[in-house]
């Protein structure tokens, strides 16, 4: 009879080339990371908070972290085409 990955069979038990014992650290790995991920974002959300407590526009903040991410020859770009859109949009003065 054969055995499959998520029977409870022997960690080291080999299903059509899947070893169980394999998967099975996988998986924990990325759940320990996923718990890691969630008491980093509860970290992120209460510094957010903080920050606003103290007169600080969230929304502006979440900006700015999303744009110092980015390369500068990409947040040159994306703001040069925002300029370009408002412009055309008549929401700010034309284009150079």
């Amino acid at each position: 009879m054969e055995e499959t990955a998520g029977g409870g069979g022997p960690s080291g038990s080999d299903v059509r080339g899947v070893t169980a014992g394999q998967l099975l650290s996988f998986v924990e790995r990325v759940e320990r990371l996923e718990e890691e991920k969630a008491v980093l974002m509860g970290d992120i959300r209460e510094v957010y908070a903080e920050a606003k407590a103290h007169g600080f526009d969230v929304k502006t903040m979440r900006q700015i972290v999303r744009l110092r991410k980015m390369d500068s020859d990409d947040r040159a770009e994306q703001e040069a085409l925002l300029d370009l859109y408002k412009s055309a949009l008549g929401m700010g003065p034309p284009p150079p």
